[in-house]
């Protein structure tokens, strides 16, 4: 009996991939398994090769393997798409066609029942009845998924996951799962769903955006849940009307979010810097992929950090946030919106394709303490829009709530919000924008520490990074993790947690832009430089190994 087991679907687009994953992660869900589903795929509606990978543990998982203990292949050449990760305790299943490992009559039972469509949800059964779960989990599951398409499509769908739980029970493969455990008040959701689920805790009531992969979910997301949460939408014509209808969204006292992907981002420097000129609070999701211009647009890297630091001209406050996890995605989502609000500055959420597009089950996120801060006062008839404050920070007024004249320029301007080019005024309207970031300092998220008493060798990493890094350095003694998921403003308080005998930077692009970042910020060196761009996600295995090796030395 096996405590955690890996399975990895390959085959081409088009062959219904995501249909087994979502049979099979939600079935063993059900049945009382924490659930971890990641995916790499090609740019491509048909063909080309894609895996998914999926863990099944009786613990929470978090970090993506490398090893596979059971490949499902779909479609010849799947084995080589994967050779790097197979081994020879790597069990292979496929239909008899193939040829390939272990084979089954999959596509005929599929016909017997009726259409092809079926062999998917054969392929499902197959993994379940060799992983001895329960197929009453699975019944359940399909009927809950189709119960809008009759009573015959659940049927057939049932008889199909039960005629490959039998196959996968007669095979006599020994892969047997511990049994399920009892998980209370979970949820299973994507980096995707939590960004979405986060903006609405937040008070987002707009999004408008661009399509552009991998940010494209939160759309599709927001925009299913409009009508549930009162939120607007609007699918505009480029990222340029995106951050510009966003800001007059603020503008007027409402909320509005952005996603969008490096490409679709690098056209809103304009507008970011009208948000710092305007001081009109915005918040943009930003996921990345790997570039220059297109690069590998369904793959995965760390690479726009720099874009996010100074994008848009001239100099103002920003805040940015990147996420470690589906939690934080969550929680930093909402956050983003009350501190953009609090101190009128774009703020910007910056995840990857690796954490938008895996799953895992998490806990039900509190509400209990979450507020949406709204910082807009009743304006009076002598109103002034960027009055000069001590903090920097000049009262926010909405048209038409309250008599004074809410008044923005995207000039210079004075404290009435009238263009000016008095010199004097320019220095002290920068001075005062400026400001803001001493007083950011005390909404800062601190960094996550994993053994903070150790000094042998610190091991910095951001973003995306941090489960499998976490996973990686708990197989050695006195090595010290510190997961940064606020990138700016920094707390000069924790340039203390980088003293050590060795500083390991872990990030997943070619140029360490964090690190660059920390020496800039802090004059701080790394000794090594762990890095990764070729589009695929750091998995815990060949983080131990690299650790191994720049720590031991």
């Amino acid at each position: 009996m096996k405590k955690s087991v890996s399975i990895v679907l390959v085959g081409s687009a088009g062959q219904g991939i995501n249909t087994i994953e979502s049979i099979l992660s939600k079935t063993l869900f059900n049945a009382g398994y924490h659930v971890f589903s990641t995916k790499e795929f090609m740019s491509r509606i048909r063909g080309g090769m894609n895996s998914t990978s999926i863990i099944a543990s009786t613990e929470r998982i978090r970090g993506y393997k490398k090893s596979i203990d059971i490949l499902f292949v779909l479609e010849q050449g799947g084995v080589e798409h994967l050779r790097d990760r197979v081994d020879k305790d790597s069990l292979i299943l496929a239909d008899e066609s193939l040829k390939v490992g272990n084979s089954f009559n999959i596509k005929g039972i599929a016909e017997d029942i009726g259409s092809s469509i079926y062999e998917n949800t054969v392929c499902a059964g197959v993994i379940c009845g060799i992983l001895g779960v329960d197929l009453s989990f699975g019944e359940k599951f399909l009927a809950d998924s189709f119960a809008k398409k009759g009573e015959k499509i659940i049927s057939d769908n049932i008889s199909a996951f039960k005629k490959g739980v039998e196959l996968g029970v007669e095979s006599g493969l020994d892969f047997k799962l511990d049994s399920g455990v009892e998980i209370r008040d979970s949820v299973f959701l994507s980096g995707s769903d939590a960004v979405a689920f986060g903006a609405i805790a937040g008070g987002c009531n707009f999004i408008c955006s661009y399509p552009m992969s991998p940010s494209t979910g939160v759309l599709v997301n927001l925009a299913k849940l409009s009508g549930d949460f009162d939120i607007g939408v609007e699918q505009v014509e480029d990222e340029i009307a995106a951050i510009n209808m966003s800001q007059g969204v603020w503008y007027a006292g409402g909320r509005a979010l952005v996603t969008t992907s490096g490409g679709g981002f690098a056209l809103m420097g304009e507008g970011v810097s009208l948000c710092g000129m305007i001081e009109t609070p915005c918040v943009v999701h930003l996921a990345q992929r790997p570039g220059p211009a297109t690069g590998l647009p369904t793959r995965t890297e760390q690479g726009d950090l720099d874009l996010v630091l100074y994008s848009g001209h001239g100099e103002y406050p920003r805040l940015i946030y990147a996420p470690g996890d589906i939690e934080e995605c969550f929680y930093m989502t909402h956050n983003a919106f009350n501190i953009a609000d609090k101190y009128q500055v774009p703020a910007f959420i910056v995840t990857d394709q690796y954490l938008m597009d895996s799953y895992y089950d998490v806990e039900m996120f509190s509400f209990e303490k979450l507020k949406v801060k709204q910082y807009f006062v009743k304006t009076e008839k002598d109103y002034g829009r960027y009055v000069i404050t001590k903090d920097g920070v000049s009262p926010r007024g909405i048209p038409g709530f309250g008599s004074g004249l809410v008044c923005v320029d995207s000039d210079e301007h004075d404290e009435k919000g009238n263009i000016t080019e008095d010199l004097d005024l320019r220095v002290n309207m920068v001075d005062k924008r400026l400001k803001k970031m001493d007083d950011m300092g005390g909404d800062y998220i601190a960094p996550t520490i994993l053994n903070e008493d150790a000094k042998e060798c610190v091991i910095v990493c951001w973003g995306s990074t941090k489960h499998m890094v976490f996973e990686a350095a708990k197989k050695f003694e006195s090595l010290k993790v510190i997961h940064f998921s606020q990138l700016h403003p920094l707390n000069i308080k924790d340039k203390g947690l980088l003293e050590g005998k060795k500083l390991v930077m872990v990030e997943g692009n070619a140029t360490g832009q964090f690190a660059n970042h920390l020496k800039r910020m802090w004059n701080v060196d790394f000794d090594h430089k762990i890095l990764k761009y070729n589009g695929l996600p750091f998995s815990v295995e060949e983080l131990t190994e690299k650790l191994g090796k720049v720590c031991r030395k």
